[in-house]
């Protein structure tokens, strides 16, 4: 199986990808969340929780800069899946909701997620994934129970969180599988403009398909780079 990634901005990258190409856009990018951040979180007998991103998620995401390209390069069976945030949910149904027959959402339930030692909250157990897709789209569903838009796993840890360099946001590859087989072939080409270290290479080359994606910051590039090129 093949595949390409890029250094680069994936706005620029785009642009040279060719008309309906692309089976699967499956990409995570910034939530835009670091400016609501708090600094450190405190815990007693523990090291702080580090709850500030990285400088790149507070460049503001336009999801209007994504309509004219994903629409151009998804074939007409394609799937179309985005990770975001509340603040941005509605962002991403402005610009997408009238370009396809079906916007959609799937909430990922993380089993683990990260204490509220003070108990003055809900926990931050979930994340919302944008699911766009025209009639005749690819699904690979067997039975009623699979259709649910609703997946449960931990958070990336272990041996598979990478720790040099530690990316705030990498995702599991169970929860990046589970997405590929349902809306992809094995052959089919996968995309992520926003690819992190790697996680969505790493869970399509491990399934079979094509992958190309777009990072645009140097050391989350080389991480993911060798993570891919490992599999290769």
């Amino acid at each position: 199986m093949e595949s390409s990634i890029y250094n680069i901005d994936c706005l620029r990258q785009i642009k040279e990808m060719p008309d309906n190409s692309v089976d699967l856009i499956l990409t995570d990018p910034p939530y835009n969340i670091a400016q609501y951040s708090t600094g450190n979180i405190p815990l007693p007998g523990r090291s702080e929780v580090n709850n500030d991103l990285g400088q790149w998620d507070l460049k503001e995401i336009n999801p209007f800069d994504f309509v004219q390209d994903f629409k151009r390069i998804i074939k007409p069976d394609g799937n179309i899946f985005i990770f975001t945030s509340y603040n941005l949910i509605g962002k991403w149904h402005e610009a997408f909701d009238s370009e396809f027959d079906t916007f959609q959402y799937f909430i990922w339930h993380k089993t683990n997620p990260m204490p509220k030692i003070f108990k003055n909250g809900f926990l931050n157990s979930c994340e919302m994934i944008v699911c766009l897709w025209n009639k005749g789209h690819k699904w690979n569903f067997s039975s009623q129970n699979e259709m649910h838009n609703f997946f449960e796993c931990p958070i990336c840890m272990g041996n598979e969180r990478l720790k040099n360099p530690k990316h705030p946001s990498q995702k599991p590859l169970k929860l990046l599988k589970h997405l590929i087989e349902t809306a992809s072939n094995e052959g089919d080409l996968i995309y992520d403009p926003f690819m992190g270290v790697g996680s969505t290479g790493v869970a399509a080359k491990e399934l079979g398909r094509n992958f190309i994606g777009c990072e645009i910051d140097k050391v989350f590039f080389e991480a993911a780079k060798k993570r891919i090129e490992e599999l290769l």
